[in-house]
């Protein structure tokens, strides 16, 4: 671009956003050489509640250990590997798997741990590998250009860079003022989610424990999932439910004995309530190629299957690639076809994964008279085919396999 010599306020690389996605694009632009500058709109430390991304997956883990060499590990060390996990429908288990212990060597299958300390450790990596981090820097506006982007920030001051990834969030500042539009619907469903802190001296099981149709909370489906000295119930709500009556903290208090030792309604520590929205954007980068989107500023989907962190960081690791690619590009021409063959690549992604969490969404939530019949049969039927526990067990999941690999270069 048409760098403007001197401008303490210009940049190669501009990363939007200082979450979980935002600190794995500047990890990963710093681990290909790459300098990474992050603008975050609030200021630094400041607090972060709930566990909100909890489940990481194995995939993931490998993704953070490439890199950032050790990350990886160091999820598993300061997560959870619960040993069990259990299916109930109506009351009865239908489904049980038991986890080997991880060996100190490998990666874990999954690491079960809160995001305010998946930021910590992000961040921790990030200073270490030579981030910049610019803080109370909320942008109002992107515009580009075939030479790069200009970024206005709301007092005024002006950040201009080759490339830009946007990771900032939902509501995302770059995404709407660059013109990317999302498509998908908003279902008609709620999700509440409550953290609990454990009893130390006389704590649960360590098991994730999946309830079809709870049988004393009116047949909806509640979640338990354990993490660091917590637990993280998840309530889906019927239609018709009201969202507030259910997730006011005299609410919780109500319903929360219900399904597990009354102790915990005192011990409540963070209350959230979703609607689910199943859209992604209908173009990963801007019509000049000098902007990616990453994580929830380009997709949003249902919880289940845990696609939405981890579907961000390879979006941010991918978009890191492409920019690398770009950079060492021999024209103009070659620069452009890497930035638009990396977002497609995650635009693919992300249609695939609205897919599976669609597919979840209907097998856990589908009143359709079709789907119940499936759940009975599998449930009455699990006893002597285990396999349809299994099926009733991976049913909130959506798919296990990923998306396609489209076998993009760099």
């Amino acid at each position: 671009m048409n760098t403007q010599d001197g401008n303490p306020f210009n940049r190669q690389v501009l990363v939007v956003g200082a979450g979980p996605v935002g600190l794995t694009a500047a990890l990963a632009l710093r681990s290909l050489g790459l300098p990474a500058t992050v603008l975050e709109a609030e200021r630094e430390g400041r607090p972060r509640p709930g566990s909100r991304a909890i489940y990481i997956h194995k995939a993931t883990l490998k993704h953070l250990e490439e890199i950032s060499p050790g990350l990886g590990f160091d999820f598993a060390k300061h997560g959870l590997v619960w040993p069990i996990k259990r299916t109930l429908f109506r009351g009865n288990e239908v489904y049980v798997k038991k986890y080997d212990t991880p060996k100190s060597d490998e990666i874990p299958p999954f690491s079960s741990l809160p995001q305010d300390v998946i930021e910590r450790l992000l961040y921790r990596a990030c200073l270490e590998a030579g981030v910049e981090f610019v803080w109370n820097t909320p942008i109002k506006e992107v515009k580009t250009s075939p030479s790069g982007a200009i970024l206005t920030v709301e007092d005024g001051s002006v950040w201009t860079a080759d490339y830009v990834i946007a990771a900032d969030g939902a509501r995302s500042v770059v995404r709407k003022t660059v013109g990317i539009e999302m498509e998908g619907p908003r279902t008609n469903d709620f999700f509440l989610v409550v953290d609990v802190k454990e009893d130390e001296e006389n704590p649960m099981p360590i098991e994730r424990i999946f309830h079809y149709q709870h049988p004393a909370m009116g047949g909806r489906n509640v979640m338990f999932v354990p993490f660091a000295g917590h637990w993280r119930v998840d309530l889906q709500l019927l239609e018709g439910d009201d969202p507030e009556a259910f997730g006011g903290i005299d609410g919780v208090k109500k319903w929360l004995p219900k399904v597990m030792d009354a102790k915990y309604a005192d011990r409540v520590t963070w209350v959230s309530t979703y609607q689910f929205y199943q859209v992604v954007a209908k173009s990963f980068t801007d019509v000049h190629k000098r902007v990616l989107l990453a994580g929830e500023a380009a997709h949003l989907f249902a919880p289940f299957g845990a696609r939405g962190m981890n579907s961000g960081v390879p979006d941010a690791i991918v978009a890191a690639k492409a920019i690398k690619a770009a950079s060492e590009a021999k024209n103009a021409d070659e620069a452009n076809d890497f930035i638009a063959k990396g977002a497609e690549e995650r635009r693919t992604a992300g249609l695939y994964n609205r897919g599976a969490s669609n597919t979840a969404l209907e097998h856990i939530q589908g009143s359709s008279p079709y789907m119940n019949m499936k759940r009975e049969v599998a449930a009455s039927l699990s006893p002597f085919i285990p396999r349809l526990g299994r099926w009733l067990d991976e049913g909130p999941y959506g798919p296990k396999s990923g998306p396609p690999e489209l076998g993009t270069k760099y």
